[in-house]
């Protein structure tokens, strides 16, 4: 069974609603032979990071990046999935009150160093998610999940 590792930090609301609909999309009932794995990123391990076979991102950004706990989650495991984990897929989700094109290039920055290969769009969302906001996580999450089926 494949792994699709969701590392997100949601401390708001908002992210809680993308968060959610993100893990509805990856776990629809459609979507077969794919174990979703939810992990703060405060709390995830550089093992889980290297077990999965896919990846969802979700952060807010913050002072003009990606949250401290999202780069924490890097800062522990990018070495040790630094040639291991070349051309596995990801997707992305951000929520941000104002712009977000530092937290996109950081995301940008760390994943084509890992040699990681988009799945799709990156969904960005700005202020309270719309139900179009709401639907374009739901697809991130169903894509992702698919394409590893």
């Amino acid at each position: 069974m494949k792994r699709l590792l969701i590392v997100h930090h949601t401390p708001s609301p908002h992210c809680q609603a993308m968060f959610e609909a993100v893990v509805s999309g990856a776990t629809d009932e459609e979507i077969s032979g794919v174990e979703v794995i939810r992990r703060p990123a405060l709390t995830v391990s550089p093992v889980e990071m290297l077990d999965a076979d896919g990846y969802l991102l979700g952060t807010p950004a913050n002072l003009g990046s990606i949250s401290g706990a999202l780069k924490h989650a890097f800062d522990c495991s990018y070495y040790q999935l630094l040639d291991s984990t070349r051309g596995r897929p990801f997707g992305v989700y951000l929520h941000g009150n104002e712009g977000t094109e530092g937290a996109e290039r950081a995301v940008e920055m760390i994943t084509t160093g890992l040699g990681w290969t988009r799945s799709a769009a990156t969904v960005v969302v700005s202020g309270a998610p719309s139900r179009a906001d709401i639907e374009s996580c739901w697809e991130l999450g169903a894509t992702v999940a698919a394409g590893l089926m």
